[in-house]
């Protein structure tokens, strides 16, 4: 078969005439088919669409037998057909009989056709049918009349998405998906509960005009949409834009990178080159980007994927005018943002008064926009697959971010179980806000500091609002992940200086990175572990790297000039360990003198509690640290070797048992007998019932997450903690599991609020 001389651009101009008629859609699919059978010179064309259930059927053909329409049906992942819509990928044969997926549909007639041309029908990554075109004799189908089918594929998903062909495609049974309720259990990411109305964060960009005029024109407007692009990007990391970059900086720089690659425009200009115009052009290469990025089982590239979807998507507002959700000045007040996935940027452009709650399709719990939701403070879901198929714009929800739970249209009654809920937590938290400035001592008149922990910039104002006494915990490693490549030594400077001049003078606990396990940087090739928890991660890594360490500890130096530095090593399993990253920092801190840049006024160095081994060397190590923190979480999985985040483990062992509670009772011991500060930094901290255990077993000093101060604090005040020892003491010599429920009769005997 000889290539067409019509080539793509006629087609598109006749599959537009074609689709302009008014017909019925069934007779606009005959012709269709027809026509691209006649354009490429194939014997047969042939059209399969989704249909629920996760099948294809047959819909329209020239060429099988016209009785196999709407008969004739694969599921996905069946026969040639199914492989399409499975992987998303064309699909190029010279004998089709001779591929290991064939599947022979006697109904068809196909049996005398052997080159086979198959392309997926797709919109937003989401497979909406298959185009074939097959052939008699054993040929290779040219590039060109791939790309042809490509295109044609295309344009066929946008007039099928939008209604184009709705008396063929709709089911028999009336779908009532997007008018009943849905109750959706998913991944809780940030806790709280939120009432309020959708607000699609990316509402589909309408193309109203996919087929172009003038190839030169729409490569012109193609070339200007980009070079605005750029200067809008470079604007916002030069800070010259309202919007301030703030922690988004380093995900900016990333999407500079993307909008500057050559391969990408390279890209853009082949696709309007076929015919498309320039906002159908980004459209389709988006779509092949991911449909390719969905099916990779690289997080890498999968997170990159979400960096192209945004730089897309903003090359498509500007092409056709629309404006972004962020930008809307009519956001409702209890607004619930809802999105496939959205980087930690996107969220941070929001009015951050109007934002109830964040629900993503694909996020999980170490997603940068997770980590960016937890430090907002805004109720947050991930994992929710599905949703978006089921909401509209503007429709009632209601968030459980503890949960995980979402409720989609709920009922009147579920509605106000749900509004009594926050009207309840809002009225503890105006209680918690009022001891804001009060002390956080006991009945016994011991004094308990209450710490925040916090990794962004954006955790800072908590510090103030919280009334906590400083910041226990600075997370560093959270501006390495939020980064596209490892920050320079200005870079780390500048984010460990903001940090220090945004905590007024309390003081601020930097812990050196501490990467690994759950954690990963995206720049930085970690090798593939059977148990990453157990492995090369935090400072076994950065002493392994000691490079890596001495620019960390250089930059916290440079930041913390004239201040009060305070510097915490994670992951520590045994003293020498401690000595050599100590050697470290001090080394560091020579250099600088030597060189004669300003150092800090004091420089305090700790070490962080979390592997049992150190339980054995705290004689030998205490003496050599200015201060300990205990890592409850680390050092609970570490102690019963129960991985954390398997969900078959969870509750099956409990902090607040003997073994842990007494564990930590040894190390506040010890650091009393060293004359050290022992504090603690975890979840335990910031649950009142937890935390209580704590200051029984002697602790005075803990940090926990900002919302946590509020509750603690009002524990504290209504605690006597010698009583309160009295009544451990011999529990923790018990063989029982847990002494949870001991304490908490404890706290309802004596009103401590818990």
């Amino acid at each position: 078969m000889a290539s067409s001389a019509l080539g793509p651009r006629v087609l598109l101009r006749r599959l537009r005439e074609v689709m302009a008629e008014p017909e019925t859609a069934q007779t606009r699919l005959d012709k269709i088919v027809t026509l691209i059978a006649g354009n490429m010179v194939a014997e047969v064309c042939s059209i399969y669409v989704m249909r629920t259930g996760q099948v294809l059927e047959l819909f329209a053909t020239e060429g099988l037998k016209r009785e196999a329409v709407h008969q004739s049906k694969l599921k996905v992942g069946e026969g040639l057909v199914g492989m399409i819509a499975d992987q998303a990928i064309g699909l190029n044969l010279t004998e089709a009989f001779d591929h290991p997926s064939f599947k022979y549909l006697p109904e068809t007639g196909e049996e005398i056709y052997h080159s086979f041309l198959g392309v997926p029908v797709m919109r937003g990554g989401s497979v909406l049918g298959v185009l074939v075109v097959q052939n008699r004799t054993r040929r290779q189908y040219t590039e060109e009349e791939e790309e042809a089918l490509q295109t044609t594929a295309m344009v066929l998903a946008e007039v099928m998405a939008s209604g184009g062909f709705a008396e063929v495609t709709r089911e028999a049974a009336i779908d009532l998906a997007n008018m009943r309720s849905h109750h959706i259990k998913a991944e809780g990411l940030a806790e709280g509960i939120a009432l309020g109305h959708v607000v699609l964060h990316e509402p589909r960009v309408r193309i109203q005009n996919m087929i172009a005029e003038s190839i030169p024109d729409e490569l012109a407007r193609l070339d200007g949409a980009v070079q605005h692009l750029r200067e809008q990007v470079d604007a916002l990391l030069d800070g010259t834009d309202a919007m301030s970059a703030g922690d988004s900086s380093d995900v900016l720089e990333t999407i500079r990178m993307f909008a500057h690659d050559k391969g990408w425009l390279g890209r853009l200009k082949e696709a309007v080159n076929t015919g498309l115009t320039a906002e159908a052009a980004v459209d389709r290469v988006q779509n092949d980007n991911r449909a390719r990025m969905m099916r990779t089982p690289d997080p890498y590239l999968r997170e990159r994927m979400h960096d192209l979807d945004d730089l897309s998507n903003r090359l498509l507002r500007y092409l056709t005018g629309a404006v972004a959700t962020s930008a809307r000045t009519d956001l409702p007040d209890n607004a619930i943002v809802v999105s496939r996935n959205m980087g930690p940027a996107e969220l941070l452009d929001y009015d951050r008064s109007k934002i109830r709650g964040v629900i993503l399709e694909e996020g999980g719990k170490t997603s940068h926009v997770a980590i960016v939701a937890r430090a907002l403070g805004i109720p947050a879901i991930g994992q929710a697959t599905g949703l978006i198929n089921l909401v509209d714009h503007g429709n009632s929800i209601v968030v459980d971010g503890g949960t995980g739970e979402i409720f989609v249209r709920p009922s009147s009654e579920l509605e106000k179980s749900y509004a009594e809920k926050v009207r309840f937590y809002a009225k503890k938290q105006a209680r918690f806000a009022a001891l804001r400035d009060l002390p956080a001592t006991t009945l016994d008149g011991q004094h308990i500091a209450l710490n925040i922990n916090a990794g962004l910039t954006v955790d800072m104002p908590h510090l103030h609002e919280s009334g906590a006494d400083g910041v226990g915990l600075y997370r560093t490693e959270l501006h390495f992940m939020m980064a596209s490549r490892f920050p320079r030594l200005s870079a780390q400077v500048k984010h460990y200086k903001s940090i220090i001049d945004q905590a007024m003078g309390k003081p601020v606990v930097f812990r050196t990175l501490d990467i690994g396990a759950d954690k990963t940087l995206p720049y930085l090739k970690q090798p593939r572990e059977e148990n990453p928890a157990l492995g090369w991660r935090s400072i076994r890594m950065a002493l392994d790297r000691p490079a890596l360490l001495k620019l960390q500890a250089r930059a916290m130096l440079m930041a913390g000039a004239g201040h009060d530095l305070k510097i915490m090593f994670p992951m520590i399993a045994d003293v020498q360990e401690y000595i050599l990253a100590r050697d470290a920092v001090l080394g560091q801190q020579e250099f600088l003198v030597s060189h004669g840049h300003p150092v800090p006024k004091s420089l305090k160095l700790g070490v962080m509690i979390e592997i049992p081994s150190l339980l054995w060397q705290l004689d030998y190590l205490l003496p050599k640290v200015d201060f300990a923190s205990i890592g409850s979480n680390d050092l609970v999985q570490f102690l019963f070797a129960s991985d954390r985040g398997n969900p078959k483990l969870i509750g099956r062992y409990d902090p607040l048992s003997p073994a842990a509670l007494g564990a930590m009772r040894q190390i506040v011991e010890k650091g009393k007998a060293h004359g050290k500060t022992v504090t603690l930094c975890g979840e335990l901290g910031g649950r009142p019932l937890e935390a209580m255990g704590l200051l029984g077993v002697g602790l005075t000093s803990m940090s926990m997450v900002p919302s946590g101060i509020g509750p603690v604090k009002a524990m504290i005040r209504t605690l006597d903690q010698p009583k309160l020892w009295a009544f451990m003491q011999p529990l923790l010599h018990s063989g029982l599991h847990s002494v949870r429920a001991e304490l908490l009769e404890f706290a309802q005997r004596n009103r401590v609020e818990v």
